[in-house]
């Protein structure tokens, strides 16, 4: 990842704006699933390795509740090729569920995670259902559930919602 992050040294901060506007895009369902959800008085967070500066974003248009992520260094309108603070490895996002848990004062076996990569599997594990989402070989192996055949609203019904409980936010 820092490899990886020192390549964008001296880009202008205005990159990133643009990257995002061009190139993510929300996964269709993700409001619904957190409104969904948030109706029955669950908790949703978006746990990331990936960039606040996006992931802030994308928790915004979805609905979530909280959200992480690594956070780029800027300075005088440029990235500086460095990350601030500690990355949000695997470990992290473990930990991440866990305080979450607790601050909510939810029992980690009524908790729910779902992932895709490798830096997923320790958060997965430690969810009371963890969810292997379009994820991965290794992932899979990992997870108690895998959803390779749904989309996003999958998540809903793994969690006992009937499709007459979901609020319809988006397709």
């Amino acid at each position: 990842l820092m490899a990886r992050v020192a390549l964008l040294a001296g880009q202008p901060e205005t990159l990133l704006e643009e990257v995002y506007e061009t190139g993510i895009t929300l996964r269709p369902g993700a409001a619904t699933v957190t409104a969904t959800m948030r109706a029955h008085g669950a908790v949703t967070a978006l746990v990331s390795g990936g960039f606040r500066f996006f992931t802030e974003r994308i928790a915004a248009a979805a609905g979530f509740d909280e959200v992480n992520g690594n956070r780029f260094e800027i300075s005088r309108g440029r990235l500086t090729g460095r990350i601030v603070g500690p990355i949000a490895g695997a470990d992290e996002k473990r930990e991440r569920l866990t305080a979450l848990a607790a601050k909510h004062r939810i029992d980690l076996f009524d908790t729910l995670a779902a992932g895709d990569g490798a830096n997923d599997v320790a958060m997965l594990r430690a969810a009371g259902l963890g969810v292997a989402f379009h994820a991965k070989p290794a992932v899979r192996t990992a997870a108690a559930a895998c959803l390779d055949h749904a989309g996003l609203v999958g998540l809903l019904y793994v969690q006992g919602y009937r499709r007459d409980d979901f609020v319809a936010v988006d397709g």
